[in-house]
């Protein structure tokens, strides 16, 4: 590791979260249709990682963004405009040698069987990504380091550095993961398997799509996936319409022990459970491991009804809102309320990015009891403050 001792940097440190990985230019569309019948491109930004420090500041939070961009007009774009959203863009480097990363995509959503997305990032500078180029200082600057799978797709060199910043080490800040499985970007094989489970049994904190792990991992079901990934303190399964389920142990943002540190294997994977129903606020958010309880709790919470105006960065705002409620020390339950809030904020809009509703507005809609929360229909403007008569609409 050729940086600073993780750690080093974490005491007495301005920031929340930094969020490390890939953003690319997007053109979208002017109108529905193949991108060949497309007569012209709209831009915008897009990046897993900086979708989420954009949402994070957006919502009040000290979020950095790290990556690599190249020397050009795009990477000057992508800088100013992940700024432009309150994010830290300091340690962002440029490289003189490769270009950034640009895609363009159709307007139908990314489920349909038409959507075309067409990617231009091969040699990108942000696949040149390695533990000798990049700040280490600047990424254990934070209470929180977020990070996805998508960057171990990108090169060995990209692996090579999420190996080391999941590394078990104390003084490590608290290590988030989002599998975000992405089958066309690895380089062929099923090793994209293997590499993106053992990432995520290194890390605190680990997003996992319910769908993404049977394609993945050929696991189903979230009491599965957990056996599976039996280390982290937290792990979040989103299950689409179903909601999302969490099972937790201890999580505490800020420098400490990691996950991955604390021990693992036939202990882990044998803790009991109990089961915390979603309507139940009261008490720690996360138990501390080995309790009285025994180990993880286990807390299900509905998705909202939502009027979908495209299905695009739903999966980022969601880790956006279940971080920003961690950081704040608010009940398991309520994190992943404001998780599925702030993903129904980026559904109900064109784009990957929005401006949340404000903190008020989402803790007022997250402390509702369970029928106010299942009665909860969201639609376009929602986010609007002063128009809580719109929000709760019954059947």
């Amino acid at each position: 590791m050729s940086g600073p001792a993780a750690g080093a940097a974490v005491a007495g440190t301005a920031t929340d979260v930094v969020c490390l990985g890939e953003s690319m230019v997007t053109f979208l569309p002017s109108q529905p249709g193949r991108l060949a019948d497309v007569p012209s491109f709209g831009r915008g930004i897009g990046g897993a990682e900086s979708n989420v420090a954009c949402a994070l500041a957006a919502a009040g939070h000290r979020a950095a963004w790290v990556g690599r961009v190249g020397a050009d007009g795009f990477g000057d774009h992508l800088v100013e405009a992940i700024a432009s959203y309150g994010v830290d863009t300091s340690a962002v480097r440029r490289d003189p040698a490769r270009p950034t990363g640009i895609y363009f995509r159709t307007a139908t959503d990314r489920g349909a069987g038409t959507h075309e997305v067409a990617y231009y990032r091969a040699g990108s500078a942000a696949s040149a990504m390695s533990p000798a180029n990049m700040p280490y200082g600047e990424l254990f600057a934070g209470r929180v380091l977020h990070l996805s799978g998508i960057t171990a797709a990108l090169s060995e060199d990209c692996l090579a550095l999420l190996r080391e910043l999941t590394a078990p080490r104390a003084g490590r800040p608290l290590v988030s993961f989002d599998v975000n499985h992405r089958p066309h970007l690895w380089r062929g094989g099923n090793a994209d398997a293997t590499v993106l489970l053992d990432l995520a049994r290194r890390c605190d904190l680990v997003f996992v799509g319910e769908d993404e792990a049977e394609e993945a991992w050929g696991i189903v079901g979230a009491e599965a996936i957990r056996a599976a990934v039996p280390e982290p303190a937290a792990l979040v399964v989103k299950r689409g319409s179903a909601g999302a389920t969490v099972f937790a142990s201890e999580l505490r943002p800020g420098p400490g022990v990691p996950a991955a540190a604390r021990g693992s294997g036939d202990a882990a994977v044998a803790r009991a459970s109990r089961v915390e129903g979603a309507g139940d606020a009261s008490g720690p958010a996360f138990p501390a491991a080995g309790g009285a309880e025994g180990g993880d709790t286990v807390t299900h919470v509905p998705a909202l009804r939502v009027e979908v105006v495209a299905a695009v960065g739903a999966g980022d705002a969601f880790a956006a809102g279940f971080l920003s409620a961690t950081l704040r020390g608010l009940p398991v339950r309520d994190r992943a309320r404001h998780g599925h809030l702030m993903a129904a904020a980026v559904l109900t809009v064109p784009g990957d990015l929005t401006e949340p509703p404000a903190r008020d507005h989402a803790d007022r809609l997250a402390a509702l009891d369970d029928d106010a929360w299942g009665r909860l229909r969201l639609g376009p403007g929602w986010t609007a403050a002063g128009r809580p008569s719109e929000e709760v609409r019954t059947p």
